[in-house]
């Protein structure tokens, strides 16, 4: 089965007719207005760099939540490591309680055990330490962003506001709240 012909060679004179007639009505619209037009140029490419930089930092915040997660699962794993080697360890002191309690020395074995044990645990507790601080700062990181890509948002449905109303000071407040945005992006950053 063959798939439908579709005419190509006029498309592009379609569209230019389009541009041209949407062109002519917003200049009558204002009477002539190419300021206008120009003014809504500049709202509509400020507002596609805003628009950049809010999905920037919407992948970064992903990304430090995701890591903070990661982090977060490490550090568990660290402290249950850490309880599991605390856990022989009093299995091993139990042991050797017993032992006294039957009139016999504690086993030098156990005792040497026991203090593996504690000295392995000062080491997964710094590395548990580690992770959980790791994390909170991934976390950190990703508030900053959150808040960041927000303002963004509210950046663009200003301009766009800006834009149906037609007035210029709501481009102005959304341009300011971007600069807020950026000061939350390079603050996640660094």
């Amino acid at each position: 089965m063959e798939a439908p012909e579709v005419p190509m060679e006029h498309l592009n004179e379609k569209i230019e007719e389009a541009i041209h007639e949407q062109s002519h009505g917003a200049q009558a619209e204002t009477g002539g207005g190419g300021m206008l037009s120009s003014w809504i140029g500049r709202v509509a490419l400020t507002t596609a760099i805003i628009s950049v930089l809010s999905a920037i930092t919407s992948l970064m915040a992903g990304h430090f939540e995701s890591e903070a997660m990661l982090e977060q699962i490490k550090a568990s794993d660290q402290w249950a490591y850490y309880q599991a080697k605390g856990i022989k360890s009093e299995i091993y002191a139990a042991r050797n309680d017993v032992y006294v309690a039957n009139g016999k020395e504690p086993s030098k074995e156990i005792e040497a055990k026991i203090e593996k044990y504690k000295e392995e645990q000062a080491d997964i507790k710094k590395d548990a330490d580690k992770e959980t601080k790791m994390s909170e700062e991934h976390l950190h990181r990703h508030v900053v962003l959150a808040r960041g890509n927000t303002i963004f948002q509210i950046a663009i449905a200003l301009a766009a506001i800006g834009i149906l109303t037609r007035q210029k000071i709501l481009w102005y407040v959304s341009m300011a709240m971007a600069c807020v945005g950026i000061f939350f992006l390079i603050q996640g950053i660094i």
